[in-house]
């Protein structure tokens, strides 16, 4: 069901809505997609964009963008969302700074939530020992799931971007 059938209903449990991406999300992820991948993934069908376009655009933004460690991928993912949802086609002056409005309001709400960071390297200092910028990602196993805040934050993230566009749908009713 895509986000305009959602709204047509105006039955939407925001709840059950927001748990169900969560899941797929976190799903996403536990298959070895990235946290950006992993955030815009769980929206392919709201916005009715084919699943494997969406994990290619996102794909460069895992890892703090590139494995570099900068900002969180999920942050990222919630970033190109917003996109979707509040940009335009055209170069419009009032267009762009609303969704660069909803950009830094989703960006403050994700930041106070990690203590006041969306900055990877940063998000992982006291679960990762030895951070590494290295290109290659680290193998996806047990004990990497257990020493990662990363599902947390895919999880953050998504619960932030439907908060917002739960707030989005309130206002305009």
């Amino acid at each position: 069901m895509g986000y305009t059938q959602l709204l047509e209903t105006k039955e939407m449990n925001w709840k059950e809505e927001t748990e169900r991406r969560v899941n797929m999300g976190i799903s996403f992820f536990k298959q070895g997609y990235n946290c950006s991948q992993s955030v815009t993934l769980a929206f392919a069908d709201w916005y009715g964009v084919p699943q494997g376009l969406m994990a290619r655009i996102s794909a460069s933004f895992g890892g703090g963008m590139g494995r570099m460690r900068e900002t969180c991928g999920t942050a990222s993912g919630m970033f190109m969302l917003a996109g979707l949802e509040e940009a335009s086609e055209l170069a419009d002056k009032e267009v762009k700074a609303r969704n660069y409005a909803v950009v830094q309001k989703l960006a403050a709400d994700f930041k106070e939530q990690t203590g006041g960071t969306m900055i990877c390297r940063e998000l992982l200092k006291g679960y990762v020992k030895n951070i590494t910028t290295h290109p290659v990602p680290d193998e996806r196993t047990d004990e990497y799931y257990k020493k990662r805040p990363c599902v947390r934050m895919v999880e953050l993230a998504i619960k932030t971007y439907m908060k917002y566009l739960a707030e989005k749908t309130e206002q305009q009713h």
